[in-house]
C-alpha cells in the first residue's frame, strides 16, 4: 500500500506541475481555436505546453504503475490530489507564501482523501465478465462528456470553461479505468493485450481529453478551469472501478458516512483551493489577455 501511495502521489505531482505548464501556454490561443484540432496544433510548437504534456505522460505512466498494484478506488482519490501541487507550482512561481485559504484546501483535499481510503477499504476486482460493460462505460461516459460539451457551447465562458474541464475529467476518469482493464488482460500474455479492442480505444479517448482540457485552459484562467477536471476525474474512475471490474467498498453505516464525508471535503477542498489568489494569478498571460469577468 506504501508504494501504491507513492505512485499515485507522484503521479498527481506530475499532472500538477504539467496542467500549470499547459494553461501558462494555453491560456494565450484565440478562443476561436477552442474545440479545434489546430489548437493542438498550435500549442505543439511551444516548447513549454509541450514540457507540460510530458509531465503529465509521465504523471499517467506513475498512475498506470499505481493502478497494477491496486484498484482504481484506491488510486483515484490519490491523483485528485493534483491541484495542491499545481497551487505549490504557482506559489513557487509567483514567489509568494500560502495563506489561509490554501492551507484549508490542502487540508481538506488531503483529509478527504484518507478518510475515503480509510473508511472504505476498496479491494477485490478482476476482469468484467463481459468485455461489452466496457463498451458501455465507453458509450455512457462519452455520451455524458458530449452532453457537457453540448451545453457549454450555448453558456457564457467561465461556465463554458468549467463544462470543458468537467467533460475532460470524465474522459481521463474513463481512461483510468479503461488503463486498468488493460493492465489486467496484460496478465494473459501481450497477444491478449493487443486482441482487446478497448487498447485502441484509449488512445483517442486520451487525446480527445487533452483537448477538452486545452479548450478549458483556453478559456479560462487556472482557477476555474482545473477544479473542474480535478473533481470529476476521481468520482468516475471509482464509479466505473466499483461498475465495471466489482471493485467492493465497505457498506456498513459508520464506513458510508466516512466514504461520503471524505468525497464531500475532498470535493470541498478542490473547490476552495481553485479560489487561491495563486491560481489567479494565471488570469494574464503572457500577452496580457484579461481574464472573463
Amino acid at each position: 500500500m506504501i508504494v501504491t501511495v507513492f505512485l499515485g502521489l507522484a503521479a498527481a505531482a506530475l499532472l500538477g506541475l504539467g496542467f500549470v505548464a499547459q494553461q501558462h501556454v494555453a491560456y494565450t490561443e484565440p478562443l476561436g481555436e477552442m474545440l479545434h484540432v489546430r489548437l493542438l496544433l498550435d500549442l505543439a510548437r511551444k516548447p513549454v505546453w509541450l514540457a507540460g504534456i510530458a509531465l503529465m505522460v509521465g504523471g499517467q505512466i506513475a498512475g498506470a504503475l499505481a493502478l497494477r498494484r491496486a484498484d482504481v478506488a484506491s488510486v483515484e482519490p490519490l491523483l485528485a490530489t493534483n491541484l495542491i501541487f499545481a497551487l505549490g507550482a504557482a506559489a513557487l512561481l509567483y514567489q509568494e507564501r500560502l495563506g489561509g485559504t490554501e492551507w484549508l484546501g490542502a487540508v481538506l483535499v488531503s483529509g478527504g482523501v484518507a478518510a475515503f481510503l480509510v473508511a472504505g477499504r476498496p479491494h477485490g476486482g478482476g476482469m468484467p465478465a463481459s468485455g461489452s460493460l466496457a463498451w458501455i462505460a465507453v458509450l455512457v461516459v462519452g455520451a455524458v462528456a458530449a452532453g457537457m460539451v453540448v451545453v457549454a457551447l450555448r453558456v457564457p465562458l467561465q461556465t463554458k470553461a468549467m463544462l470543458f474541464a468537467a467533460a475532460a475529467g470524465a474522459l481521463y476518469g474513463l481512461q483510468d479505468a479503461l488503463t486498468r482493464g488493460a493492465l489486467l488482460t496484460l496478465a494473459g500474455g501481450p497477444g491478449a493485450l493487443f486482441a482487446s479492442p478497448q487498447l485502441y480505444a484509449l488512445p483517442v479517448i486520451a487525446v480527445t481529453g487533452i483537448l477538452l482540457n486545452q479548450s478549458a485552459f483556453d478559456a479560462a484562467p487556472l482557477r476555474i478551469s482545473l477544479p473542474a477536471t480535478t473533481a470529476t476525474e476521481p468520482i468516475v474512475g471509482i464509479l466505473l472501478g466499483v461498475a465495471l471490474f466489482g471493485e467492493r467498498l465497505r457498506v456498513d453505516p459508520p464506513a458510508l458516512a466516512g466514504e461520503v464525508g471524505g468525497l464531500v471535503a475532498l470535493v470541498a477542498g478542490i473547490v476552495v483551493l481553485g479560489r487561491s489568489p495563486f491560481l489567479h494569478k494565471s488570469e494574464q498571460g503572457p500577452n496580457g489577455r484579461p481574464a472573463p469577468p
